[in-house]
């Protein structure tokens, strides 16, 4: 079996994920730019294949199960990107020779993916302050590095942090905010230090929707340390944040369109917004004998 492996020309690790394909062999290798990575897995779904590989961060991963889910070709993942999220997740090593030989011998699992409108994501969506971090994080990312780039935008957004007005309705209830920020992420998620953001193992399948209720940006920064030592189940009682676990939400603001994130990156949707839950979706190439948890 030859397997079908799509290289993001784009990614920093991109020679490294090309040597260790052709040193492991039985890969029929693309390097392709970011702009055509979708195209080019269309084209070759047409030939049915059992799995495919791609080699890139989370957006190239995102890409590739815009493409696959729902059908019967299964996600072998390559990791290439900063932080490697959904792969780390679900067990893939960021050793691009390991990951090579899993993608050959490894098992098939599921995972969930969720929706913002149309748009799939894999990870996490945010409203609110966190899209002006996402942009100038970006920004600051080409002359500093991705992490001081990550430290001055967490700064500028506390110094310059807005709440924005909305309607949040989970499981037909209706609640209106005025918030600084909102995170939506697949699967429970952990709110304790060393693991703060990590999925939960084992954990629910579900959107973990996250509203922080305080406005002052101080009084923010206190309540994001205060989730991280005490968990989510003590700060879902506190007044500056609510916790929901459901299959979907809706978000409603004023105004038609908006820009949110989406597994960092940033799109522009339309009014009402609304978000679901599509479990197991995803077919994925996981280590031999792994037990996977689509949350």
């Amino acid at each position: 079996m030859v397997i079908p492996a799509f290289v993001n020309d784009a990614a920093g690790t991109a020679p490294a994920a090309k040597r260790a394909l052709e040193e492991t062999g039985g890969f029929e290798i693309h390097v392709v730019p970011p702009k055509e990575l979708e195209s080019s897995i269309r084209s070759e779904m047409a030939s049915g294949p059992a799995r495919i590989v791609v080699a890139g961060g989370d957006g190239s991963v995102a890409t590739a199960a815009r493409v696959l889910c729902g059908t019967g070709t299964a996600l072998a993942v390559l990791p290439g990107g900063t932080l490697n999220h959904f792969a780390r997740d679900h067990g893939i090593p960021v050793d691009e020779r390991e990951a090579a030989t899993i993608a050959i011998n490894g098992d098939v699992g599921r995972a969930d993916v969720a929706y913002a409108d149309d748009r799939l994501f894999l990870n996490t969506s945010s409203v609110g302050a966190y899209v002006a971090y996402v942009r100038m994080r970006n920004r600051a990312e080409r002359y500093v590095g991705y992490r001081i780039a990550s430290l001055l935008a967490a700064l500028r957004m506390f110094i310059s942090m807005r709440p924005v007005a909305l309607e949040l309705e989970v499981e037909g209830e209706r609640r209106s905010y005025s918030t600084p920020v909102v995170f939506i992420g697949v699967g429970e998620r952990e709110t304790r230090s060393p693991t703060l953001g990590n999925r939960v193992a084992g954990g629910r399948q579900c959107l973990h929707i996250i509203v922080v209720r305080e406005r002052r940006a101080a009084r923010l920064l206190v309540v994001a340390l205060d989730a991280a030592t005490r968990g989510i189940k003590k700060m879902a009682q506190t007044p500056e944040l609510d916790s929901f676990m459901a299959d979907s939400c809706t978000i409603r603001m004023g105004g038609r369109r908006h820009h949110i994130a989406i597994d960092g990156e940033i799109v522009e949707v339309g009014m009402p917004l609304r978000y679901h839950l599509s479990k197991d979706a995803l077919g994925i190439v996981v280590p031999a004998d792994a037990v996977v948890t689509a949350a």
